[in-house]
């Protein structure tokens, strides 16, 4: 339940909050380019420390089998062909990696080196302790968010120690450090200057080059300039562009070299665009098959020697469908992509109960299943993708069998919640919220089948809480608000 806050906290004290976001980047673009300070809570959620450890133990082994997964392509192409003929979009990606993957003559053409940005989402279940609830390998943003909300609920500590006490959830809880921001940059400059020193000295005499691929007048920008700036300070050039702008601006150099127009050599490529339909789609464009032009494009650039986060393979490889599949899958099977069994039944222990939609799972679930724990998502990204309760028999009825592939049943996920009250602060205003639930994201990063973290491949953590009572839960989308973490000693 939510309450309006009168003055629940100081109204000075929310006004330097809301500064401090803002000077710090912590903020959404307006459509006057203005900004608007993300959503925000006043102290941290607590967590059980050896709950954090488990998670910090298994993330970069659900990360190794993710990156070996998506690179053994006679997987992908065999294990996801039905879902490339239910969902239109995975019909797309899959016909995209097939052409760069299809055969080996086809895998020699794809010079590209993967770099895999991961986030793995987590909820800690009441009864089954944490569970992913998916993979992000694609767009998967907001390390630096993460990052400053850490910062932001130190200086809370610091500058109103009495006020960050009043609303924190156990005043022995220690905060969790978080270095998100610091090292998605390093990952990223290690693999540009890896990339870079391959080619000639007088190349290699300029500073290795990051292009970013966005969306075009998004708002979500703030997040994506933090790291830009964190990769200036490691002597990293950063650039912006949309796939229309690369359309006509990438070309090839020696040695399959990536250039862009009026640039030069580009060394790594960050997609956050590229995970729907949308981002490829051009006003300017009338084709026959839609978005062909640009999906060409992201083609174009893994058949060039450069580091790639996400290549076709490693979204693919982070769908909902191949979730199921490994979920599914026996724990002895994760010996084919380099995991032990001890290491696979680690991967298994955070994985939750997933069933592939068919008429047999259909029936069940209409007359057998609890249908307050399921549920029913398709193969989108981001939020709004999700069906839950009563709508869920709904949809499964007014599906086609040719859509059954695109679908997946999930058990549902009820995390703690918060112990206590908490002052929440979205646009300006704050309020109290008494049923909060928290999400966990742990960031890993990856480079050619490799950690390339400075903590073995772990590189912070995104919390993102809600009320108990709302289902989509996203900072930018959803009902969600920025927040940090501090852990309860087990002892």
């Amino acid at each position: 339940m939510k309450t309006l806050a009168n003055d629940l906290v100081a109204q000075p004290i929310i006004n330097e909050a809301i500064e401090w976001a803002l000077m710090h980047g912590v903020a959404f673009r307006r459509a006057d380019n203005g900004a608007r300070h993300c959503p925000f809570s006043i102290a941290p959620m607590t967590m059980a420390k050896r709950t954090f450890q488990h998670l910090r133990k298994v993330t970069p082994l659900i990360t190794k089998l993710i990156s070996e997964v998506s690179e053994d392509h006679d997987f992908l192409q065999t294990s996801l062909a039905k879902v490339a003929k239910a969902d239109p979009f995975m019909a797309r990606l899959f016909a995209l990696h097939q052409q760069g993957h299809g055969t080996p003559s086809h895998r020699n053409m794809a010079a590209r080196k993967p770099l895999l940005l991961m986030r793995t989402d987590f909820m800690d279940d009441r009864q089954q302790g944490p569970k992913v609830i998916e993979f992000n390998g694609i767009a998967a943003g907001m390390a630096p968010f993460g990052q400053r909300a850490s910062e932001f609920h130190a200086f809370m500590h610091n500058q109103w120690p009495d006020t960050y006490h009043q609303w924190s959830e156990n005043n022995a809880a220690i905060a969790e450090k978080n270095q998100g921001l610091e090292q998605l940059a390093v990952a990223i400059a290690q693999a540009a200057r890896n990339i870079h020193k391959t080619f000639s000295s007088k190349e290699t005499a300029k500073s290795p080059t990051f292009l970013m691929v966005v969306q075009e007048n998004e708002d979500n920008v703030y997040d994506q300039h933090l790291l830009e700036l964190a990769l200036h300070k490691l002597g990293v050039k950063t650039v912006r562009r949309t796939f229309e702008q690369l359309s006509r601006e990438l070309s090839t150099g020696e040695n399959q070299r990536l250039l862009l127009a009026g640039v030069g050599a580009i060394d790594v490529v960050y997609l956050r665009a590229g995970y729907q339909y949308k981002d490829y789609y051009s006003y300017q464009r009338i084709e026959s098959t839609c978005c062909h032009t640009l999906s060409q494009t992201r083609l174009f650039i893994e058949q060039h020697h450069v580091a790639v986060n996400a290549t076709f393979s490693q979204q693919l490889a982070t769908s909902k469908t191949m979730q199921m599949l490994l979920t599914m899958m026996p724990a002895k099977e994760y010996a084919r992509w380099g995991l032990n069994l001890d290491q696979a039944l680690l991967v298994k222990s955070v994985l939750a109960q997933m069933k592939a939609v068919t008429p047999e799972t259909i029936h069940w679930y209409h007359h057998h299943a609890n249908k307050d724990e399921w549920v029913l998502k398709n193969q989108g990204e981001g939020g709004g993708h999700c069906v839950f309760g009563d709508d869920i028999s709904d949809k499964l009825t007014s599906l086609k069998p040719t859509e059954y592939d695109a679908w997946a049943l999930m058990q549902r996920l009820y995390p703690h919640e918060r112990e206590v009250a908490i002052v929440a602060v979205r646009d300006g205003k704050q309020e109290v919220i008494d049923d909060l639930v928290s999400e966990i994201g742990l960031f890993s990063a990856y480079f050619d089948g490799e950690p390339i973290t400075e903590l073995a491949g772990y590189a912070g953590y995104l919390i993102r809480s809600k009320p108990a009572s709302e289902n989509e839960g996203g900072i930018h989308s959803g009902k969600g608000i920025l927040d940090s973490l501090a852990l309860v000693s087990n002892e």
